[in-house]
């Protein structure tokens, strides 16, 4: 149930502002009272006030200065003016003034209470929606980008002095690495933060559907486009658009693109009207775009356009220093999703993810720590939860990663093994496989002998 709503009627008329009072207060509101515009803002400074009721005339100032003053310390109180003789130029200023309505002193009640209803309504949504976006700005600023690393905290530095311009970015790096984490921290930052921040991956669509989503389309263009549709480019006007993988993106589409760099416009699909862009574009990919540029798959003047400020994502390899803090953080992250209690991991467990190449980055870290909290038993997460491929090479320290091919391939001959207890000849029919390819997958894979650790590799699962 939602908490009653807090009014504050201020009004130097005694009786008058009983009677509004104890009306208010029927309707289940919680009601203060204040005698003049300084009572009023002892009764602001304390309380959570959601409407003030106002007389415009107080023998301290009027209601008029008191709503300008209000309104600019907040747009979560609505204010409700209330005059001896209304006329049109008074409610003109007023509502200029900021405030929510303007009614006369002995109208009928019921037109005050279901304005202050509607007020509530109104200062409710106003700071639900301030909420929501300081928890946005929470989670997407700078500040909430883990790692110690210098590699990370130094692209850190170098991108915050970019953020609040409008200047093109183009983060570059390996797929995983956070390219997206960056973008939206860089409009969280910007002057835009308050307007959409819209992302579309280049690489997810065909040349088609890709232009219709970028740019939208108008009914009829071609079959089943029954109505006008909105672009991305559109719906993201005032805000900042993102780009992933935009090195995939056609020639003929880059062109389109080039135009809203450069001229703030582009044509829907099936239109001969010009439609008007305000966009920051940030954009990414983990292809050289100078190659690109090279092979005649990438526009040049589109790249010096997108290339005024680029900026390298350290890769997880290059920041191992932040692999225990990522950890703790997925770790917390899908302990408090999936209901487990877990309060740390073991050094093994630490060590492990430390050996490894990271080839997938932090989507691949991600991935990972889900996996071992969806197996964990206990408060801890052990080495015993992370994949066989891990747990076999943690002894020699060697690296195996579960996106290598070879290191797939290696703990499959090594489970069969285990099942014929060393058998080759057995091993062979059960892989489908020569024996003499057993045995030199064996000398290459360095398989002598079967693990007899007390591991129970015949169960092991590759993820």
């Amino acid at each position: 149930m939602p908490t009653a709503g807090k009014i504050l009627v201020v009004d130097d008329e005694d009786r008058l502002r009983g009677l509004l009072k104890r009306i208010i207060a029927l309707e289940g509101y919680i009601v203060h009272e204040a005698s003049d515009c300084k009572n009023a803002w002892k009764v602001l400074n304390k309380e959570d006030i959601d409407v003030v009721v106002c007389d415009v005339r107080l023998p301290d100032g009027n209601g008029l200065e008191l709503t300008r003053s209000i309104r600019s310390r907040s747009s979560d109180v609505e204010i409700i003016l209330l005059t001896a003789h209304a006329n049109i130029p008074d409610a003109v200023k007023a509502m200029r003034s900021g405030a929510f309505d303007f009614i006369s002193k002995g109208d009928d009640n019921d037109k005050l209470l279901p304005l202050i209803a509607h007020a509530i309504e109104k200062a409710r949504l106003q700071k639900r929606v301030r909420l929501l976006q300081e928890q946005v700005q929470h989670t997407f600023s700078f500040d909430n980008i883990i790692g110690d690393s210098a590699a990370i905290r130094e692209t850190i530095e170098m991108v915050r002095k970019v953020a609040g311009l409008d200047t093109t970015v183009l983060p570059l790096g390996e797929t995983g690495t956070g390219k997206e984490l960056f973008a939206k921290a860089i409009h969280t930052s910007s002057g835009r933060s308050s307007l959409p921040f819209v992302a579309l991956n280049c690489s997810a669509f065909s040349r088609d559907l890709l232009e219709s989503e970028l740019f939208g389309y108008k009914a009829g263009a071609f079959t089943g486009a029954v109505k006008d549709k909105k672009g991305l480019i559109e719906e993201a006007d005032g805000g900042t658009l993102f780009l992933d993988e935009i090195g995939e993106m056609q020639l003929d589409l880059q062109a389109k693109l080039l135009r809203v760099l450069e001229i703030g416009q582009f044509f829907k699909v099936g239109s001969t009207t010009p439609t008007a862009a305000n966009v920051r574009l940030l954009s990414a990919t983990n292809r050289n775009l100078i190659k690109r540029v090279k092979e005649g798959a990438f526009r040049e003047d589109l790249f010096y356009r997108l290339n005024v400020f680029t900026v390298e994502i350290p890769t997880l390899r290059d920041r191992r220093k932040d692999i225990p803090l990522l950890a703790k953080y997925f770790m917390k992250l899908f302990s408090d999703k999936l209901n487990k209690r877990l309060i740390g991991m073991s050094r093994e467990f630490i060590q492990a993810l430390e050996r490894q190449p990271w080839k997938g980055n932090i989507r691949e870290l991600k991935n990972i720590i889900e996996r071992a909290v969806i197996l964990s038993q206990g408060e801890e997460l052990g080495i015993e939860t992370l994949p066989a491929a891990w747990r076999m090479s943690s002894s020699s320290g060697e690296a195996l990663s579960v996106w290598d091919l070879a290191s797939v391939e290696k703990l499959h001959i090594q489970r069969v093994l285990n099942y014929t207890h060393g058998n080759k000849v057995e091993a062979a029919k059960l892989l489908n496989i020569g024996l003499t390819t057993v045995y030199r997958k064996m000398v290459e894979y360095d398989l002598n002998k079967p693990y007899l650790d007390g591991s129970n590799m015949d169960n092991a699962q590759c993820t």
